[in-house]
C-alpha cells in the first residue's frame, strides 16, 4: 500500500512539474509556464447578422476584414473587372435561414458564397452554390445561382476595414458592403 501511495504521489508531482504552454504555431510546449496565443489575424473574421422584428435570424454573412492601410483599394489592391472573394482569406459565406428574393430569383434557405466583380461605377454581386472555398481560386460560374448589378455609392467617410452590415428595408434587408471610399447595397427581399 505504501508503494502505491508513493508511486501515485510521484506521478502527480511529475504532472504539475510540466506546465503546458500553447505557442503561436498552435502546438503545445510543455516546458514553459505561460500561455502564448497566436497574434490577431491582419484580416480578422467578422459577421453580420440580420434578424426580423421577432428576433428570428434571417441572414448571416461571415467574412474576413482586410484593412486599407493607406493603400489604393479599388482598381489596385482589388482589380476592377475581376472576380473577388469579397474580403480576405476564405471566401465570404452567406447563410439564409429562410427563402429570400435576390433580383427576381427566389434563393432557397441554405449556405452560399458571395463573390463580387467590382468596377468603378457598379459591382456585379454573385451568389454561388460552392461552399468552404479559399479566395476566388476555386470560383466557377457553373455554380452561380444569382448575379445582380448594383451601383457604387460614395461613402460619407473613409472605411478603413472592409465592412458589412444589414439594413432593414421594410420588405427584407439590404446588405451593405463598404471599404475605402465606396459602398454598395445588395437587396434581399422576403420571398413571400
Amino acid at each position: 500500500m505504501k508503494k502505491l501511495i508513493i508511486g501515485g504521489f510521484s506521478a502527480i508531482c511529475l504532472i504539475f512539474a510540466n506546465p503546458i504552454n500553447a505557442q503561436e504555431d498552435g502546438k503545445v510546449n510543455y516546458s514553459k509556464a505561460e500561455l502564448n496565443f497566436s497574434k490577431l489575424d491582419s484580416s480578422p473574421m467578422d459577421l453580420a447578422l440580420y434578424r426580423d422584428k421577432d428576433e428570428a435570424p434571417v441572414a448571416r454573412v461571415i467574412y474576413s476584414r482586410p484593412q486599407k492601410r493607406e493603400r489604393e483599394v479599388f482598381g489596385k489592391l482589388v482589380p476592377y473587372g475581376e472576380v473577388w472573394r469579397t474580403g480576405a482569406n476564405e471566401s465570404t459565406e452567406l447563410t439564409l435561414y429562410r427563402d429570400m428574393k435576390v433580383a427576381d430569383e427566389v434563393v432557397a434557405a441554405g449556405n452560399y458564397t458571395i463573390y463580387t466583380i467590382p468596377n468603378e461605377k457598379e459591382w456585379t454581386i454573385i451568389l454561388n452554390k460552392s461552399n468552404n472555398t479559399w479566395g476566388a481560386y476555386e470560383y466557377t460560374d457553373e455554380q452561380d445561382l444569382v448575379r445582380i448589378n448594383v451601383p457604387v455609392r460614395k461613402a460619407p467617410n473613409t472605411i478603413e476595414a472592409l465592412s458589412m452590415a444589414f439594413e432593414d428595408s421594410g420588405n427584407g434587408a439590404d446588405l451593405l458592403i463598404g471599404w475605402d471610399n465606396s459602398y454598395v447595397k445588395v437587396p434581399f427581399k422576403n420571398a413571400k
